[in-house]
């Protein structure tokens, strides 16, 4: 993600952008060469923009820039996973806007946005037809095989862009692969930054040959005079030094969500999975058999009407045995995608390990409930908070029965507001209003819009919960 905060870049990779941009300069565009990366570069900036995207909270307007590869030649864009909190209502992402690399920034074209899809975590924006002539989609320029894996030592390049300030300019990454391993897609790990997150990285040929990801930083040990030393993550927001390859990912590109919501959303509903100890493996005598803890059955959900149950094993899907990994918690991330790719009212089956029996478990996926993204919310000013809907998330965060799912949520609290002053947190969990019991939603933004009209109101009072306590808050309105 292109960060706002101060940029820190070292001579050489200034150096490295310089003599790029000379390179570029010089090199011809008349149909790229294997190998001649001036030309394969130029082509396929065409392939990345950058995105600008303001998110409303209630009291004003955050600005949000990142890399963004182009998907199709519709003018799809997909954007990396965490440039969007996932708690933000679409409804309040507003003025998407599309930069070509290079070009002025006041030549923009405005995007619409589409939605997350579930299973890759991507976000999907469409841009304008204005713009759509001008970009290439990545697939254009070749898939790499499958059967092509990163050797060790194998030069790969790609993409970063400058700011915002200096026309979001590209500039080239590339370096060797030192090591190749499943999390759970191939991902290759290089010596050195290769691409910004969420662009595309090309072979030297210039084949499409995976996505880049963050979130891997360098650990190094900080010493002082007086404390001991301690570990520090370095994390390198505009760069990435590892890759998804496109064998793997680029069937994500096609998974443009039917709405802005994401839906439909598979549901199983076991839930705390954790990896399968190896040495609890070793001792049942499973060999390489990778497995998945259940910690939780949900209520209400497909698992519980299958059967299954706390401490269960998955062992297997539709017969296809959980494959081992290092580190084994990616074993989690692999199953909860197998079922992502499958659709509500789909039946799937487990194999289970419970003690030491297996058992054949066949459940019928739902849709996911209500996510907290999808909640309805008001904001009332004179209050000093917005309330939000009750959702099935936050009955499991609570561990409450469904029966006990009601009331509202405090969602933003203004700090020096009446609510904020008298005590109310974000996160607390309203039970009363004015000591009268609100069940749903509709009751509660009904009472609460009442006391904000009424101007002769001088106080009112909240039954709220936080973290299993009740408290009784009187709130001061003048």
């Amino acid at each position: 993600m292109i960060s706002s905060l101060s940029r820190v870049r070292n001579g050489s990779r200034a150096l490295r952008f310089l003599l790029v941009a000379v390179g570029l300069a010089l090199g011809s565009v008349e149909g790229a060469q294997a190998g001649d990366l001036p030309a394969l570069f130029k082509e396929r900036v065409k392939s990345v923009v950058a995105v600008e995207f303001f998110t409303e909270t209630e009291l004003d307007r955050r600005p949000t820039v990142t890399a963004a590869l182009v998907a199709d030649a519709k003018g799809t864009l997909v954007l990396p996973p965490n440039v969007i909190n996932p708690q933000i209502p679409p409804d309040k992402l507003k003025d998407f806007r599309v930069y070509l690399p290079g070009r002025p920034v006041s030549e923009y074209s405005s995007g619409e946005y589409l939605g997350q899809d579930p299973v890759s975590g991507w976000h999907f924006v469409r841009v304008g037809e204005t713009l759509r002539a001008a970009l290439s989609p990545v697939t254009t320029f070749g898939l790499r095989a499958a059967m092509n894996e990163p050797a060790l030592g194998e030069e790969f390049w790609g993409i970063g862009l400058r700011g915002k300030d200096e026309d979001f300019t590209p500039y080239f990454l590339a370096n060797r692969i030192s090591h190749v391993q499943s999390l759970p897609e191939r991902t290759a790990i290089a010596l050195g930054e290769v691409a910004a997150p969420g662009l595309p990285v090309f072979d030297r040929a210039g084949a499409f040959a995976g996505v880049a990801i963050g979130g891997f930083g360098q650990t190094f040990v900080q010493y002082s005079h007086k404390d001991r030393g301690l570990p520090v993550m370095l994390l390198n927001m505009e760069e990435s030094a590892v890759f998804q390859l496109a064998a793997d990912v680029a069937s994500w590109l096609e998974r443009v969500p039917a709405d802005v919501s994401g839906r439909p959303i598979s549901w199983l509903g076991a839930y705390g999975l954790e990896p399968m100890d190896p040495e609890v493996a070793a001792f049942l005598k499973l060999g390489d058999q990778s497995g998945s803890v259940v910690s939780e059955v949900l209520e209400g959900s497909p698992a519980e009407a299958a059967g299954l149950q706390p401490r269960d094993i998955i062992l297997a899907v539709d017969g296809q045995p959980l494959p081992r990994f290092k580190p084994d918690r990616v074993v989690v991330t692999h199953l909860e995608r197998q079922l992502g790719y499958r659709q509500p009212g789909e039946d799937v089956a487990l194999t289970v390990l419970r003690g030491t029996e297996r058992v054949e478990i066949k459940a019928r996926l739902a849709d996911q409930p209500r996510l907290l993204r999808e909640a309805d919310r008001t904001y009332f000013d004179k209050l000093g908070f917005t309330a939000r809907e009750f959702v099935y998330g936050d009955g499991v965060v609570r561990r409450v029965k469904m029966a006990d799912h009601q009331g509202v949520i405090a969602h933003f609290v203004k700090q020096s507001g009446p609510a904020g002053t008298a005590g109310l947190r974000p996160d607390d969990w309203i039970r009363e209003v004015d000591g009268v019991e609100v069940k749903t939603y509709a009751e509660a933004v009904e009472k609460l819009a009442a006391i904000e009209s009424n101007a002769l109101r001088s106080e009112f009072v909240l039954l709220t919960s936080r973290n299993g306590e009740t408290a009784v808050l009187r709130v001061k309105l003048r």
